[in-house]
């Protein structure tokens, strides 16, 4: 179609009918693709009964994924640094690393300088529980 001998709303006309014959046409690939999906599972059926095998066998097999997420399985800690916890609340814990916000507040309210390497030292043996790795 020549365009150059268009009004502009004759062009807006035509880019309207253009949108919705896009949109028609992206509606009919997914009523294929839906349509398609019963054929690709009978296929898949077939295969596995024609070799042998029960539909219950195969299945898991190609369903399986790794999982990620708040699902998956929690990496198993690493169990050669000594635990350190809190007598009055067993939920709170140190290992390693950056300190908590409970253990600087617990140093602070015994007098102790959470910045300082000597005193988290003190702290640990004398105010929390040692559990071994």
């Amino acid at each position: 179609m020549e365009y150059t001998n268009l009004s502009v709303d004759e062009l807006r006309d035509q880019l309207a009918q253009i949108e919705q014959n896009k949109a028609d046409l992206e509606l009919a690939i997914e009523r294929r693709r839906q349509e398609a999906k019963g054929d690709v599972a009978q296929q898949v059926r077939d295969l596995i009964l024609s070799n042998g095998y029960e539909l219950d066998e195969i299945l898991p097999l190609v369903t399986m994924r790794k999982r990620r997420g708040p699902s998956a399985k929690k990496a198993v800690p690493n169990t050669q640094y000594t635990r350190y916890v809190d007598p009055n609340n067993p939920d709170n814990f140190y290992i390693r690393g950056v300190l908590p916000g409970w253990m600087k507040q617990r140093m602070q309210e015994q007098g102790y300088d959470p910045s300082s390497r000597a005193d988290r030292q003190a702290f640990k043996a004398n105010y929390l529980t040692a559990v071994a790795g």
